[in-house]
């Protein structure tokens, strides 16, 4: 008990972490249309800059947030977060221009960019029998969110293009006082570090990762597929809106059928795969 209470806390903040961006999408076209009064078209392209505001304020102040916890404490900053986060979701609910509305994306990318302490925090509480199979919840949690993201945001859409925010402001918030009652610290004075910009730099894991033999090419691969994996959703509901005339409701059914057919592939069929790809091929496929 003493460290299972923690581990649910940090699993649910990365469930709302992962559902940050899936939660408001399949209500995002109505919201600016209604928040602009522009056609469809002019819709996606603020949604897609939106997109990309959380997602480079999530890389770029995930090493900031991860060395600010070795500072002052992963309890600190995850409540921190957590509290803005919560906050952020409300005023985006009450929005009444697109400019706030992409404001609160900005802030919302930087309260979600929580992963690297979150993890650090499992690693902290982890016993070495435990530790493989704590970063598995991790890496669960963040399927689940990807999943109820969309679903949730699909189903809240009936009441209309706010309630989604509503509602992630009301989980961060509930989140938030439960990790205030049962979240201990983790970080004390023997393991404290100083807070370096050099470490903070999330430019500088690329510039150590890209001396590595082999890793430049992969890293650029991965980039490429990254790219291609994303683009998807994030045009996803401008154009069934606009092709099939699918509502916030389908967007979202479609859209977690999308995400639990990435976690049945991540989590079951690639270790199926990768062992018979590694083999030669008569072997992989019943050649003689």
């Amino acid at each position: 008990m003493k460290t299972r209470l923690p581990i649910l806390f940090i699993l649910i903040t990365l469930v709302i972490d992962a559902m940050g961006i899936g939660l408001i999408m399949p209500v995002m076209p109505d919201l600016i249309r209604d928040l602009q009064g522009v056609d469809l078209a002019s819709a996606a392209l603020w949604g897609g800059i939106m997109a990309a505001c959380f997602a480079v304020m999530q890389f770029l102040f995930s090493p900031f947030i991860g060395s600010l916890s070795d500072r002052f404490g992963r309890r600190r900053v995850l409540l921190v977060s957590l509290f803005f986060m919560a906050l952020d979701y409300l005023v985006m609910a009450v929005a009444g221009t697109i400019w706030l509305l992409l404001a609160g994306r900005i802030v919302g990318g930087i309260t979600a960019a929580t992963q690297s302490t979150a993890t650090a925090y499992i690693a902290d509480i982890s016993t070495a029998k435990d530790k493989a199979k704590n970063f598995g919840l991790v890496s669960a949690a963040f399927g689940v969110g990807f999943v109820l993201g969309p679903l949730i945001g699909g189903l809240l859409s009936t009441f209309g293009p706010r309630a989604p925010f509503y509602a992630a402001a009301a989980l961060a918030a509930a989140n938030f006082t439960f990790g205030y009652f049962i979240l201990p610290e983790t970080v004390t004075d023997k393991i404290r570090r100083p807070f370096e910009m050099r470490r903070a730099n999330p430019l500088g894991a690329f510039k150590h990762i890209g001396r590595l033999p082999g890793l430049r090419a992969l890293l650029l691969i991965h980039f490429l597929y990254s790219i291609a994996i994303f683009v998807y959703p994030s045009v996803w509901a401008y154009f069934t809106r606009e092709r099939f005339g699918w509502d916030g409701l389908m967007v979202g059914y479609s859209l977690a059928a999308f995400s639990i057919s990435m976690v049945i592939v991540q989590a079951g069929l690639i270790r199926l795969i990768i062992p018979n790809w590694a083999r030669p091929a008569r072997f992989c496929w019943g050649w003689s």
